[in-house]
């Protein structure tokens, strides 16, 4: 079992009963709230936002968690990472710590050329605001089985979220991989995110497989997130 349970929460601003800007709103004080509770990545997954929608939104969502990392002596201390849903373009523009993958999107390797490309070449014109040595993408990669998690691994992901585990109440036709499977995808050489029907009841069995933390929607955004983050550390 992992010593410390990693945490990612993955938006999903449509769950929230209101209109378009008090979802958007509601979503922002949400991404506040998990990085006052140490959540360690969010993935901004918006994915029916036009770009420039996204865009905004993104940019909101990169102050939210600056401020919510800054102490009372004003230092910024920020440790929750945020990851834009495909959109390697969005998260160069609004200042991300990178992007997370489909499993049929564009490789590891690519987005960090890219990456590389774009700082660079931004340093080049001479922005100040641009270090030629930017620090390297955080890349996820959505994984549906134990080859697929291989591939990520070799392709230089910097991990991988592994689902379904479990029955998903709005999906249950998806059919569950479950625990075993769970755990021979843990034995590769990559930290695994469990993801699908996670709750408090079965987290601990998903680390128990091997994996490094836990990834969800509805644990985190239907709950208090801090209440959600001890119970699980404390049952490590």
């Amino acid at each position: 079992m992992a010593d410390r349970c990693l945490f990612y929460y993955i938006t999903d601003r449509t769950a929230f009963a209101a209109d378009e800007s008090a979802r958007r709103r509601r979503l922002l004080d949400k991404i506040s709230e998990a990085a006052r509770a140490g959540v360690d990545y969010i993935q901004l997954r918006e994915k029916d936002l036009p770009a420039r929608e996204l865009e905004q939104l993104a940019r909101e969502a990169v102050r939210a968690i600056i401020e919510a990392g800054k102490p009372p002596t004003g230092n910024r201390q920020l440790t929750t990472a945020l990851l834009i849903n495909s959109r390697t373009d969005v998260a160069l523009a609004v200042g991300a710590d990178g992007v997370h993958l489909r499993s049929d999107d564009v490789s590891p390797q690519e987005v960090r050329e890219i990456w590389k490309n774009r700082h660079v070449g931004t340093a080049a014109l001479g922005c100040p605001a641009v270090r030629s040595t930017a620090p390297a993408p955080l890349i996820g990669v959505s994984c549906h089985s134990p080859a697929e998690v291989d591939q990520a691994a070799a392709d230089g992901a910097t991990f991988a979220v592994f689902a379904p585990v479990f029955e998903k109440k709005d999906s249950p036709a998806t059919r569950p991989t479950g625990l075993a499977i769970l755990e021979q995808a843990c034995r590769a050489n990559i930290p695994l995110l469990a993801l699908g029907g996670i709750t408090l009841s079965n987290a601990s069995s998903c680390l128990a497989a091997g994996a490094a933390g836990i990834a969800a929607i509805r644990l985190f955004q239907e709950n208090d997130i801090a209440d959600v983050a001890q119970h699980l550390r404390s049952n490590l």
